[in-house]
């Protein structure tokens, strides 16, 4: 039986610090990216619309070593995300740690103990700050775990990373339906290339096909309020999920760090309790975020909006028009409030929009709803694939579970 030793992650780097303790000189036309714990999304680095830039003067002032053996871990505010530096061009900010995994010492396994939540809960036990958690250097310095030798950390990392990949050609899949669901809605609805030979009549919005007319989304939607669960009844594992602003991504619902609830209020509306496929929007903080209910036994929280449309076979129809990036920046647009936006649920439903004849909206939905669909059904595969890693993470990481058993 192999035996497993006790490391530090100071025994398995070569350099383990943070980013810059400031603001550098931003540069909107700067080619350099300044990245922060947030931009640790997945495994990887994210760059957002609003991720700061650099001149490359200004960068070049604030530059780690960062190599193809770099990990980043965010550790001030948001607790425990971590990332494969890609050769990215960038500078880090206070909030993401780095660290260069040795030669001796398989790179994967590395980023696996860092990515497990046996990792995270062990930092975020040990932040400090009231306000704003942060976790030392010398707590990443001295975090412990146990590895086998260097082939047993490469058969297990190599299960592990088999699994992410599936997911993430899952991702890359859906990614690529989601810009031909939207160039399919543009086609008809922006550019109107089926309707061309047809004849065309003038309009607020210009010229327009005729039988179309200006609406609002009211006329074909409702926007459902979420319910103010109180926090003191919340649980971290719990029969019920808790959908808030943060779980509602462009595009996917994030159920990490989602509190929960066992007991529901008896004056919880029946809409809150939601369903596979619901429609849903953020009206705080990064307003006009929408992304697809996933999973089962979630509730709606106060702030986080479900979007219905009026008839049932328009649900792709709303889905794409919810996710197109000029919807989302009208939606920005009229959210008020300086120090957090918040979006007005009865503003959002007056949003004038073109409305086609009832002909084309069934048209169009024969053509969309297999494409959402398709992708609806990568995710959950995706959640599953990700479920099913991370029961074995821990298991595989501790030595409780064997390669070979798994292959027995």
């Amino acid at each position: 039986m192999e035996e497993w030793k006790e490391y530090k992650l100071k025994d398995v780097t070569t350099i383990l610090g943070d980013g810059l303790h400031g603001t550098p000189k931003y540069d909107k036309n700067g080619n350099v990216f300044f990245i922060n714990g947030n931009n640790l999304v997945d495994g990887k680095i994210e760059i957002k619309d609003s991720t700061k830039r650099v001149s490359e003067d200004e960068a070049n002032k604030y530059r780690r070593n960062l190599n193809h053996r770099t990990i980043l871990v965010s550790i001030n505010g948001t607790i425990g995300n971590v990332a494969k530096y890609k050769g990215e061009t960038c500078i880090l900010g206070k909030s993401a740690c780095y660290f260069n995994v040795a030669e001796d010492f398989d790179l994967d396994f590395i980023y696996y103990v860092v990515a497990s939540k046996q990792f995270r809960n062990t930092i975020t036990r040990l932040a400090t700050g009231t306000t704003i958690k942060n976790v030392s250097l010398e707590t990443m310095r001295n975090y412990s775990f146990v590895a086998p030798s260097i082939n047993g950390q490469k058969s297990i990392s190599s299960m592990l990373s088999s699994l992410d990949n599936k997911i993430e050609l899952n991702h890359r899949i859906n990614d690529n339906l989601e810009q031909q669901a939207q160039a399919l809605f543009k086609s008809w609805f922006v550019d109107f290339e089926p309707f061309k030979d047809g004849e065309f009549v003038n309009s607020e919005f210009g010229m327009i096909p005729k039988g179309w007319r200006i609406g609002v989304l009211s006329d074909i939607i409702e926007i459902l309020s979420g319910f103010a669960f109180k926090s003191n009844t919340f649980e971290i594992e719990g029969k019920y999920k808790l959908i808030t602003i943060k779980a509602v991504q462009d595009g996917y619902l994030d159920l990490n760090g989602a509190d929960s609830i066992n007991d529901v209020p008896i004056k919880v509306p029946i809409h809150c309790f939601l369903k596979k496929k619901d429609i849903l929007l953020s009206l705080t903080g990064n307003v006009g975020r929408c992304c697809l209910v996933n999973s089962d036994n979630l509730l709606l929280n106060q702030r986080v909006a479900k979007i219905e449309p009026k008839k049932t076979k328009d649900w792709a129809y709303t889905y794409i028009l919810f996710r197109l990036a000029d919807t989302k920046t009208y939606l920005e647009t009229i959210s008020r409030g300086t120090a957090q936006a918040n979006l007005s649920p009865i503003e959002t439903a007056n949003m004038p929009i073109l409305i086609p004849t009832r002909e084309v909206m069934d048209a169009f939905s024969v053509c969309a709803t297999p494409l959402v669909n398709y992708s609806m059904v990568l995710t959950i595969e995706a959640e599953k694939l990700a479920q099913h890693r991370d029961t074995l993470l821990p298991k595989l990481m501790s030595g409780e579970l064997k390669i070979n058993d798994l292959n027995s």
